[in-house]
């Protein structure tokens, strides 16, 4: 089981959801955080603007993975949004993204936290995952995605953006 697996549920799968900018994406998963968790939406989404400040969070190829550290929270959540048209998120390439990995972490998690980025890094760098991620039809076949990649496959490395 990867690492990405175990911080993502069917539940947390966004698939197709018309948002057009990044603070609609950050709003739409303050409110999902808020109902499900009960975290203060607010904090969710100053946490997640605070770290996009320091610098963006898109990697490129039409990927983003913003992440912010929540004081109180227990366990790392994910989110996974897909929106049906690219929006604007400062990443190196200069291309809009429409894959978008959201990572709440606790405000401690320093080598997990990390460990997480790398493997969501790994994962979104993958050509073919990525391709597969933008036509899975719903939620539960992109959850499938998700849960059957596999870190060290060796078909599943590669470093092709």
């Amino acid at each position: 089981m990867n690492l990405i697996s175990q911080i993502l549920t069917v539940n947390r799968i966004l698939v197709d959801v018309p948002l057009a900018t990044r603070d609609a994406v950050f709003d739409c998963v303050g409110d999902l955080f808020a109902r499900d968790y009960n975290l203060a939406k607010k904090q969710v989404v100053s946490a997640l603007a605070q770290r996009e400040s320091m610098g963006s969070t898109g990697l490129g190829q039409g990927v983003a993975i913003p992440h912010g550290r929540i004081k109180g929270l227990k366990q790392t959540l994910g989110v996974f949004v897909r929106t049906p048209a690219p929006i604007e998120f400062a990443a190196p390439d200069g291309a809009p993204v429409n894959m978008i990995f959201v990572m709440l972490v606790p405000e401690q998690a320093n080598e997990s936290h990390l460990r997480l980025l790398s493997e969501l890094a790994q994962m979104f760098s993958n050509r073919a995952f990525r391709e597969r991620l933008c036509e899975a039809e719903g939620a539960e076949a992109t959850w499938s995605l998700f849960e059957s990649w596999n870190p060290n496959a060796t078909n599943e490395r590669s470093p092709s953006l």
